[in-house]
């Protein structure tokens, strides 16, 4: 796809749009995404000094993949809130015990890159559809089901990126981060069918809030709940939390996701629900709502 002057959707003012309906009248959707990443000790460490090994800044991830995710598994687990792992698929390969709990937990999946190391706009774009089948292969093969949803490693994506993940049937992407209701993407599957763009977080990212914005334990949760806080009142919208488990999963961390999600978990109208359920939700709402015709 050609980048124009717009994205490659039609401009909506959220203004014009009735309110979305979610399950059993619920005013508002949480998702939560949980980025399990691999970060291979031989490659570099994206966002660090760039040395290879990079002891400190490889083995800061790795605390998320062998400590930070159990904790951030439990307490979700404590207020009722299922999870969706974007993947990685080489934590199949090296870290199955995660993948094991995660299932356990009944958790979603979506499509996240091979390796955090490798984002799409940074391999050779003749192999760039190559990698995305074979991120889905392996997930299909570690999980049981293939993927229909993705987020790019760094949300990256290249101007291919969109007709190459329609092509081998991914139904929703999250990369994109200008709106709170999901909506149609101008791509089409081989079954006719335009992609979704689900929400993700950009203020609810951990990460950004954290490492870019000096949150604080305690100020992130304030935000979580501010965002919530918003959302639940204008009604028929997506908020999505976006986690790194070697980000909120430190000790002196966790104690603000735990307070957010007590926060959300406490209120009425709330739907709890994993990216593909509220993908399906969304589609199934009035088609002349959703202008399924381009």
């Amino acid at each position: 796809m050609k980048p124009g002057a717009y994205g490659p959707f039609p401009y909506s003012a959220i203004i014009d749009r009735p309110p979305l309906k979610w399950p059993n009248g619920a005013r508002v959707a949480v998702w939560v995404n949980v980025n399990l990443e691999f970060f291979p000790f031989n490659e570099r460490v994206p966002q660090t000094h760039g040395h290879i090994p990079d002891v400190p800044g490889w083995s800061r991830t790795d605390y998320g993949n062998r400590v930070g995710v159990f904790r951030v598994m439990e307490v979700m687990d404590r207020f009722g809130v299922r999870g969706t792992a974007a993947l990685n698929a080489e934590v199949c390969d090296h870290h199955p015990r995660i993948i094991e709990r995660a299932k356990e937990l009944g958790w979603g999946v979506i499509g996240h890159c091979q390796s955090n190391s490798r984002p799409l706009n940074e391999i050779p774009a003749d192999s760039e559809r190559a990698v995305i089948r074979a991120t889905l292969d392996t997930i299909e093969k570690c999980w049981g089901t293939r993927p229909t949803g993705w987020l790019g490693a760094s949300m990256a994506e290249t101007a291919d990126t969109l007709e190459h993940l329609a092509a081998e049937g991914i139904a929703y992407t999250a990369d994109w981060l200008n709106d709170d209701q999901p909506f149609l993407l101008d791509v089409r599957r081989p079954d006719g069918s335009r992609m979704v763009a689900l929400p993700f977080g950009q203020e609810t990212h951990d990460k950004g809030s954290f490492q870019r914005r000096s949150a604080t334990a305690d100020s992130y949760a304030q935000m979580l709940k501010r965002t919530f806080d918003v959302l639940w009142r204008e009604g028929g919208r997506v908020m999505p939390i976006a986690l790194h488990p070697f980000v909120i999963g430190v000790p002196a961390r966790i104690g603000g996701l735990e307070d957010a999600l007590r926060h959300i978990a406490g209120h009425d109208g709330v739907w709890l629900a994993t990216a593909d359920e509220i993908v399906a939700a969304y589609l199934a709402q009035d088609p002349k709502l959703l202008s399924l015709e381009i």
